[in-house]
């Protein structure tokens, strides 16, 4: 039997783009490795998380590191800014003027020494002397309580450095208190990593409680239905219908105000968001193929829940936790804020703003620090849920 002989002009080239259209672009995976490829890529995100995540260590470590105490009161040491102007004795003493006119020791580098005592207080004529290395320093603040007329260049006060007058030195930044002291001498910096630990543990909480009782309570209403969801929902309509401050009075009557109260106040309300929004992913999710897969096979109402249906609503669940959490961050600075929160000597955002209240005009640093905190850790948490929103959505998968 002779043997076929195949043309050449039998064969065609395959054009390039069919070549190429069995190579794979990228490596495969998982759902939740392609999540955290596109959370990377949203700036902003990234930003949020890993200021949270150094808020996390700071709250953590930032009390062992610091040399100071959060409750440890220091009281010739109230009201020191961040930043001081120092006025130059000599070539190596150096003194800060507070604003309530008190002098003290400080380093040409900024570290607080001691409060000088003065050797003359004339409260009559306004007028305080020093004795500062064998220097004589006057104080006359009488300037303050002229009248316009004499005093038009608006003077408050002079020092004089053995009779002449001398003017700042230099503005140094406070190396002994960084972000400078409250009413009694407390070290705001420790303070505000103090109270960096009550807010993680409020979002612990709000975590926890919208995590086990949110979404299991959402997805047994989903999954059942009728007169199962309709009565879950009552409740949770009713709870919801209360607000959150009359919780937290009325544990305060009961136990007393304080952490305690505010965290079993959030435990108790926090979690109907996170049940609504859950019973809608369970209710969208309960129709489909392998849940109906799952029943044929035998499978327990409580382990296709578990197993298959919670899982797949855990992109818009997480997204949920991480856009609640600032809230209940912001909802126990607003109750410590008013005196519903901590008590003292505990430090928390909410109850250092609302002791800066009474110094406001003359120390603004005492509220612009917890402040600045409060404002910086809900962006964060808003940044890095705006971005796992948008890297768990599986229609913009690329």
């Amino acid at each position: 039997m002779s043997e076929q002989v195949i043309s050449k002009d039998l064969w065609e080239a395959i054009p390039k783009e069919n070549k190429d259209a069995e190579i794979i672009s990228r490596p495969s995976m998982t759902y939740w490795q392609d999540a955290w490829r596109r959370l990377k890529k949203n700036k902003l995100s990234m930003v949020g998380l890993l200021f949270i995540v150094f808020m996390v260590l700071t709250a953590i470590v930032g009390p062992y590191v610091i040399s100071h105490d959060y409750s440890t009161q220091e009281l010739t040491l109230a009201n020191i800014p961040p930043s001081m102007e120092i006025y130059q004795v000599d070539e190596d003493t150096y003194f800060y003027m507070h604003s309530e006119y008190k002098l003290f020791d400080v380093t040409k580098d900024g570290v607080l020494v001691e409060k000088i005592k003065e050797i003359e207080n004339d409260m009559t004529n306004r007028r305080r002397v020093y004795n500062i290395d064998g220097n004589e320093v006057v104080l006359d603040y009488s300037y303050a309580v002229k009248k316009a007329e004499d005093n038009p260049e608006g003077i408050k006060f002079k020092l004089l450095l053995n009779g002449e007058e001398i003017k700042p030195f230099d503005k140094v930044h406070n190396k002994t208190y960084v972000f400078g002291t409250d009413a009694l001498g407390r070290d705001m910096l420790a303070r505000v990593i103090y109270g960096a630990r009550i807010s993680l543990l409020i979002a612990l909480v709000a975590t926890l409680v919208n995590f086990f009782i949110g979404v299991l309570y959402g997805g047994i209403s989903g999954y059942f239905g009728g007169q199962v969801d309709n009565v879950m929902m009552r409740i949770v309509d009713i709870i919801n219908v209360i607000p959150l401050l009359l919780y937290v009075i009325l544990l305060s009557v009961i136990i007393g105000s304080g952490l305690k109260s505010i965290i079993i106040a959030l435990g108790s309300v926090y979690w109907v968001g996170m049940a609504r929004i859950v019973r809608g992913q369970v209710l969208s999710l309960k129709e489909q193929e392998y849940v109906l897969s799952a029943r044929t096979i035998g499978a327990s109402s409580m382990r296709i829940m578990i197993r298959h249906l919670i899982p797949n609503a855990m992109g818009p669940i997480i997204v949920s936790m991480a856009m609640l959490i600032p809230s209940a961050i912001f909802t126990e600075a607003f109750l410590s804020f008013i005196g519903l929160g901590v008590s003292a000597p505990l430090a928390s955002w909410g109850t250092l703003a609302n002791d800066a209240l009474g110094g406001l005009r003359s120390y603004p640093y005492q509220l612009f620090v917890p402040s600045i905190a409060i404002s910086l850790t809900m962006l964060a948490f808003n940044f890095l849920g705006d971005g796992l929103r948008d890297a768990l959505d599986p229609r913009l998968r690329k």
